[in-house]
Formats: structure tokens, C-alpha cells, sequence
């Protein structure tokens, strides 16, 4: 696939796909194409999923929710976003997030750009439609990759578990 600094357009289903640790992200345009300004992805995510909680020291990301729904901690606050919501997370402010009702179909943007790297560097090409069977991250390795890229691994995911309303 090319691009062209002129602009250009993709069409649904276009873009690189990666599967992401158990997420399935389709770079749209990342820092080569925005002039380092931003990444935009397309994204699915299975219920139950959530990355471990972590910082970015240099990006700040946004989340909009299609389809399905997330609780996001954003330092100490909690938030619910279903469809058509939009999530703000600033960088330096620790979050986390967990698909509760899915699975999840958004959009992500960060910016600066450059979060397509890290995607690139742990992800892996999809070998079928959909999303990748689940499995446990290698955190060190991740861990490590994230400090590449200025973030921090700071604690595990937010779980089901975390969010469910006693009842």
C-alpha cells in the first residue's frame, strides 16, 4: 500500500491490520502519512479485554466507540462510553480500560503519532478475518517495547471482575 503526502483515501476494510495483542487494529494513517502529527486506527476488542494499565509520557489518545462498550479509568476517575461515546485520555495521566459489552468497534487517535510502531513492533498479521484467539501477553516484552515508545507499564488490566456492580 502507498500513500501520498497529497492525501489520499481508503476504503472499509483498507489500511494495515495487525492483530494487537487479543485486539485487531487497522492503521488508517499513522506519523509517515500525518507528518508525525497523529495515528488513526480502527479497532475491535473482545468483551473481557483490557490492556494492562499504563501512561503515555508523550501521547495523548482518544477513543470513539461504534460499537459495544468500555469502562475506562483515567487516574481517578471511572467512565462508562457505548456508542457514539468519546473518551479523552490525556498523556502523563494513568488509564486502563475493559470491553463490557462487545465486542468493541472504534476509533483511536494519538497524537503525536507514532503509536502505529508499537502496533507493527508487537502485533502480528492477521491470519483470518475477526479477532485473534485470546491469549496471555508477554508483559517483559511489552513492558519493554512500551518504554521504547514512552509509555509505562504500571499495574494489570482492569477486569470484568473490577466493574461489576454488586447486586
Amino acid at each position: 500500500m502507498s500513500f501520498d503526502e497529497r492525501g489520499y483515501v481508503l476504503g472499509a476494510g483498507e489500511g494495515t491490520d495487525s492483530w494487537f495483542l487479543d485486539t485487531r487494529m487497522t492503521v488508517k494513517a499513522g506519523g509517515a502519512q500525518t507528518g508525525g502529527a497523529f495515528t488513526f486506527l480502527e479497532f475491535s476488542a473482545p468483551v473481557g479485554f483490557g490492556p494492562p494499565r499504563h501512561v503515555h509520557h508523550v501521547e495523548d489518545e482518544g477513543f470513539y466507540v461504534i460499537d459495544g462498550e468500555l469502562v475506562v479509568e483515567c487516574g481517578d476517575r471511572r467512565w462508562t462510553a457505548g456508542p457514539g461515546g468519546f473518551v479523552l485520555l490525556p498523556h502523563a495521566i494513568p488509564h486502563v480500560f475493559v470491553v463490557t459489552r462487545g465486542p468493541v468497534r472504534g476509533l483511536q487517535i494519538t497524537s503525536p503519532g507514532g503509536f502505529e510502531d508499537l502496533v507493527a513492533e508487537l502485533g502480528r498479521p492477521p491470519t483470518g478475518p475477526g479477532l485473534p484467539e485470546p491469549s496471555e501477553p508477554d508483559v517483559p516484552r511489552l513492558a519493554e517495547a512500551a518504554t521504547r515508545y514512552r509509555h509505562e507499564i504500571l499495574g494489570p488490566p482492569l477486569t470484568l471482575a473490577d466493574v461489576a456492580t454488586p447486586g
